[in-house]
């Protein structure tokens, strides 16, 4: 967790200016999304074969070196600023981020019992969020305060904010040398320890039967990547374009919005406790669908604001939830594939959805252009959540009786 900390505020700091950084190197808005889709699209590729290598190398040498070469592609990223090497550096950062992606949840559910994931995945995507608050917060700061103090530049100080990013984030790798290798003394019991209930219910180990349930969740998964890449690669943007925002605010605003979202994060157990996990996932993902809407067509940056950070807060603070049910219906041996494949086709529903976004704002301007990439992602969701209460609701609810 402490590492993941300082990697989340480096990729904080990425994630608020570097699509400033490009449309302040005077690229249109199809190169950002060109760097958007080629990133996430070579993560994609890279998710199932990374998850494979994880399972048999080991969680803590994947992190680590992924980790170590990421650091180095953020260092790359942040000095380039030709586009060629911008896209190449783009499509290398994709490849390498996905050894890190794929390894960080089931490293958690192995070394965790199933009674402790809900309330561990909840305080890990809650820190996780509090980084990238603070370097949100830090990206747009560093940026405005170094074009004021010392006077240079919109490219050199986003440049430096960058580098200040890539730093934090390589200090990440030293807590990650002390991981252990040794999985939970809960697994290997579990193994020994088998009731008779548990050896009758070993066909649920089966690759038939996991894999169908890894392909409904990567259905639900596919519906949301795609209806989130119209939208939060875009969101600074949004308010820089609509609103003509400085770096600091829509550091701000975006850094706001992953607070909201770490403290709907924490209050995400609780509804679980009432509603359980289905239904709790699908209540926050349908609450958000409004203020995406509102977000959408208003003309006021405070209510743009508001609708952002609700949306923010409900649509995210399910993510700890859906891995949680993810860990408990999937086999052991199959939670590195399960986690694969989701991400995977996240990223995919993510990559075809840069270049499509970028057009409509380029063809119908800053009002209609978002008007209408938010409101199609509204529509996705809506879909997506009612698909997962459909598939999920029994069959999460007979899984949890057995």
């Amino acid at each position: 967790m402490l590492g993941n900390i300082l990697i989340q505020i480096g990729m904080g700091v990425f994630g608020v200016m570097y699509n400033l950084y490009i449309r302040e190197l005077g690229y249109s808005e199809a190169v950002n999304g060109s760097v958007i889709s080629i990133t996430s699209l070579a993560t994609a590729l890279m998710l199932v074969p990374a998850g494979i290598i994880s399972d048999r190398i080991g969680r803590k040498s994947i992190l680590l070196v992924g980790t170590f070469v990421s650091a180095i592609m953020l260092f790359g990223r942040s000095i380039v600023s030709v586009e060629q090497p911008i896209l190449i550096f783009a499509f290398l950062t994709g490849i390498v981020w996905a050894f890190v992606q794929v390894s960080g949840v089931p490293f958690l559910a192995e070394n965790s019992k199933p009674t402790e994931r809900m309330n561990l995945f909840s305080i890990h995507f809650a820190i996780v969020t509090v980084a990238n608050v603070i370097g949100n917060l830090l990206g747009g700061l560093v940026s405005d305060g170094f074009q004021h103090i010392f006077n240079i530049g919109a490219v050199e100080s986003i440049r430096s904010s960058l580098l200040l990013g890539a730093v934090i984030f390589a200090f990440g790798l030293l807590p990650l040398l002390s991981l252990s290798t040794t999985k939970s003394e809960n697994e290997s019991q579990g193994r020994l320890l088998k009731s008779p209930k548990e050896m009758e219910d070993s066909e649920d180990s089966s690759f038939k039967k996991n894999f169908g349930m890894i392909v409904l969740f990567g259905i639900a998964n596919l519906l949301i990547g795609t209806g989130s890449g119209l939208v939060i690669p875009y969101l600074n943007l949004y308010f820089a374009n609509r609103f003509d925002a400085s770096n600091s605010y829509v550091g701000l605003i975006i850094a706001l919005g992953s607070a909201m979202t770490a403290v709907a994060m924490l209050i995400g157990p609780l509804l679980v406790k009432r509603v359980g996990k289905v239904r709790a996932l699908v209540i926050f993902q349908l609450l958000s669908i409004p203020f995406l809407f509102l977000t959408a067509f208003t003309n006021s940056l405070l209510i743009a604001s508001i609708g952002f950070l609700m949306r923010q807060a409900l649509m995210n603070a399910g993510n700890p939830i859906q891995s949680a049910i993810a860990m408990d219906v999937v086999h052991n041996k199959y939670k590195g594939l399960a986690n694969s494949v989701s991400q995977m086709v996240f990223n995919i529903g993510w990559a075809t959805m840069g270049l499509p976004a970028a057009w409509l704002v380029t063809t119908y301007g800053n009002y209609w252009g978002y008007a209408y990439t938010f409101s199609i992602t509204g529509c996705i969701y809506l879909v997506a959540s009612t698909y997962f209460y459909l598939v999920f609701s029994r069959k999460y609810k007979v899984k949890e009786e057995s």
